[in-house]
């Protein structure tokens, strides 16, 4: 809307102009015509009075003749102004339909002018017998390098992107940049050979997953890519790039840095999707996610010595759902942060009515650790719940190191200087180092139950919880094993000496208000003698 009115504010502008102009042209004419009368009239009459033959021209008619040539001179001037204006405004009117058709960073297409070439191309390739293809490029993690490395390398890394991209299609192929980072590409096809498009979609994959230089560090990014194909006017361009556009979110969540081809039943997904992003944002003030417990025990003693939180989502739509359907999304959709408050400011108050001794462990997200508040606003919630902070230990995934190691340092070390306990969660499942271990001022590890719950069966996994159960002996860093399913993998377990466990073993997670019978039992062995202490009862 604003793109024309602009147009037609410069149309009136034009149609102002040419009525002046025509008066003006009038005028010269005229000028012309009186130049030519009077200048007839007054040059005989110069010519004899230079001659000494007679007297000079009238004075009435000389005046008239040199006010005709100031007014030619002055018509001369308004044409060539009016030239040069015309070239300018031809040249600013060009710049302009350019800006309103393209990307100012790439050159690419932009979305609307995307959108009509595409409609052309569907139009062509059904007049042929050809079939139209779109693919919907994202880039996978950009957020993170613009976090990270600041706008202007996640500019830089947006055209090498766009290089990349025109290098890696046919000559004749549609190229825009719908979003922020995310491309697309629009070709004709023979109806019968879509693996041409593959071809095309993998060779687009590879083009961006090569690093990108940048000052003294290499920035890896890759690409998740939506297909989609109109055979028919009867697709038209903007059901044909959403199609691709499901698709490609599809790709990414499968795993990313692939492509894939839309298929009906992924609409039906999004639409689940779209249910579920709804669900979230609503049912955190209505406090539909809670927490619920997973006991922690010591296995040399059968104590019980903590839980850790493990939130649900108590949907009236779609009932209990587990972390790991509704935590990415809140994560994509940035409502992690308020839901993780939300849960853990209920479990500070479940908690507080436990035996002083025991523990609450609460995970954190990878996008809560980005906040440099974070710790701030942790410590403002022990204080409104008043809860020692000496009970309270987070867990933070290994995978969360290789991201910004100088700010999860500064993360710990806050934490840590407000009494609460840190543990490296889902340890043997990333790349950190010992060395990272003896960095970070960690409190305890946990091994991934991955790892636990299959120690019987492989002996690679047996070898990585006899390794990091020492290595956890030589930093003088508790261990805790999560994962025991079986009483085999208990007595494994048992001979690495002081370790904690939890896992289905001792019970599934439950809410607040069913620890009533864990409790009681970990009051009892409390109260019980060293040696009459029993075991904490498994479920």
């Amino acid at each position: 809307m604003q793109t024309a009115s602009i147009l037609n504010l410069g149309k009136d502008t034009d149609d102002a102009r040419a009525s002046v102009d025509v008066v003006a042209l009038g005028i010269v004419t005229a000028a012309i015509i009186l130049f030519v009368a009077t200048g007839s009239e007054i040059g005989p009459a110069v010519v004899r009075s230079l001659a000494g033959r007679g007297p000079g021209p009238d004075s009435f008619i000389l005046n008239a003749f040199l006010l005709n040539v100031a007014i030619i001179i002055f018509g001369w001037s308004r044409y060539r102004e009016l030239c040069e204006e015309i070239m300018l405004r031809k040249v600013a009117e060009k710049e302009a339909r350019r800006l309103a058709e393209t990307d100012s960073l790439t050159g690419f297409h932009n979305r609307r002018s995307f959108d009509r070439c595409v409609e052309a191309l569907i139009d062509r390739a059904v007049d042929t017998g050809q079939a139209a293809a779109a693919l919907m490029i994202d880039l996978d993690n950009f957020k993170q390098v613009n976090d990270y490395n600041g706008h202007a390398t996640g500019d830089r890394l947006l055209v090498e992107c766009a290089r990349r991209i025109v290098a890696a299609v046919p000559e004749g192929t549609i190229v825009g940049r719908i979003g922020g980072d995310e491309f697309a590409v629009a070709l004709a096809f023979t109806r019968n050979s879509p693996e041409v498009v593959d071809h095309i979609a993998a060779a687009l994959a590879q083009a961006v997953a090569e690093g990108s230089q940048s000052s003294a560090a290499t920035i890896d990014v890759t690409a998740s890519i939506g297909l989609a194909r109109a055979e028919s006017r009867a697709t038209s361009a903007q059901a044909l790039l959403e199609m691709a556009d499901v698709a490609m979110y599809h790709a990414k969540r499968q795993g990313r840095n692939q492509f894939t081809w839309f298929e009906p039943q992924m609409a039906h997904e999004m639409r689940f999707r779209a249910d579920l992003e709804a669900g979230i944002r609503q049912g955190i003030p209505r406090g539909e996610f809670v927490p619920f417990y997973e006991q922690q025990i010591d296995l040399k003693t059968g104590e019980l010595t903590g839980f850790e939180m493990l939130a649900r989502w108590d949907s009236p739509q779609f009932g209990i759902v587990a972390p790991d359907i509704f935590i990415p999304v809140a994560e994509e959709i940035g409502a992690i942060a308020e839901l993780s408050r939300s849960v853990i400011a209920q479990a500070l108050e479940d908690a507080k009515m436990w035996d002083a001794r025991l523990t609450l462990a609460v995970n954190i997200s990878p996008i809560q650790l980005r906040d440099p508040w974070f710790a701030q606003k942790l410590l403002r919630m022990l204080v409104e719940a008043n809860f020692p902070p000496q009970r309270l230990e987070i867990e933070i995934t290994e995978s969360c190191l290789h991201q910004n190691l100088g700010q999860v340092r500064a993360l710990i070390a806050s934490l840590k200087n407000q009494g609460i306990r840190v543990s490296l969660d889902d340890f043997g499942t990333g790349y950190s180092s010992i060395g990272q271990l003896r960095q970070l001022p960690f409190d305890r590890i946990k091994i991934d139950r991955s790892f636990v719950s299959s120690l019987i069966d492989d002996k690679d996994s047996a070898a990585i919880v006899r390794a990091v159960a020492t290595l956890g002996e030589g930093l003088h860093l508790p261990v805790t094993a999560e994962g025991i399913e079986t009483q085999d993998v208990l007595d494994h377990l048992r001979q690495y000496g002081g370790i904690t466990g939890q896992g289905y073993l001792y019970g599934r997670p439950r809410p607040a208000r069913d620890l009533g019978e864990w409790l009681g039992e970990a009051t009892a062995a409390q109260e019980a003698a060293p040696d009459d202490r029993p075991e904490v009862k498994r479920a």
